[in-house]
């Protein structure tokens, strides 16, 4: 199979069991949403996939092939990157100094980042396309620190596409971003690449059932049910545990 497949997938902590025989896919282009209640064990799956937490058993396959023992670094060149809850930006840096780093990085040439990279046409001419991909060319000379939250977390999601991974977990992407500026991340997620493989983790239900082909919920470590969205806002047991009244 191509693509993300997870088997079984379980990790505990001492007694305490946060994920429980997780079966999951991920195939190139699929636009999926990860949902539950606090303490479902939601962001514990995404650091299992990307290799920050090593799993209790199970495995997980990418490409067919089997990445349980490589570490997270390993797995972002294999193609798998993660945002972040929390911008994880150089506060004093441009924008554009900030997407030139995992540039960079995937070229195996970071220590360039402050030795005449920036001369570099190729270098600046993807810069230059990820700055235009998420409308933030007018701020390429700005520090991190001036831009609206909403156009950080934009920075933060091409900073992560100059990576160029083929399967993106987005970890609630739209936490801490005011009402005014959500569209930015909506628009932002619709112009992602369509071959890439999405898993969103979100709380957000408009901006999850507006993007979401696919939706798990995870609910104790262990997938409750997975469908469209049409079927999970239908599904009288998600609506009692999660949904409430607001998308029946």
């Amino acid at each position: 199979m191509q693509g993300l497949e997870v088997r079984g997938l379980r990790k505990s902590f001492g007694g305490l069991t946060v994920a429980q025989e997780i079966d999951f896919d991920l195939p190139p282009g699929a636009r999926k949403a990860l949902i539950g209640p606090n303490g479902a064990g939601k962001t514990t799956f995404a650091n299992l996939v990307t290799g920050k937490l090593k799993p209790s058993g199970g495995s997980i396959r990418f490409d067919g092939s089997d990445i349980g023992s490589l570490g997270e670094s390993e797995r972002v060149k294999r193609g798998i990157a993660k945002t972040f809850q929390i911008t994880t930006l150089f506060r004093t840096m441009t924008v554009r100094e900030n997407i030139r780093l995992p540039i960079l990085e995937r070229q195996g040439r970071g220590g360039r980042m402050f030795g005449g990279a920036a001369a570099d046409r190729a270098t600046e001419e993807e810069i230059d396309a990820l700055l235009d991909q998420f409308a933030l060319l007018p701020l390429a000379d700005k520090p991190i620190h001036l831009l609206a939250y909403g156009q950080q977390r934009l920075v933060e999601l091409a900073l992560t596409l100059a990576l160029r991974p083929r399967v993106l977990i987005l970890d609630e992407p739209a936490a801490g971003v005011p009402s005014s500026e959500s569209h930015l991340i909506l628009q932002a997620i619709e112009r992602l690449p369509a071959e890439l493989a999405v898993l969103i983790i979100e709380h957000d239900m408009d901006l999850v059932f507006r993007i979401a082909r696919s939706i798990v919920v995870l609910v104790n470590g262990r997938i409750l049910t997975e469908g469209t969205p049409d079927e999970i806002s239908r599904d009288p047991m998600v609506r009692q545990l999660y949904l409430g009244e607001a998308h029946v």
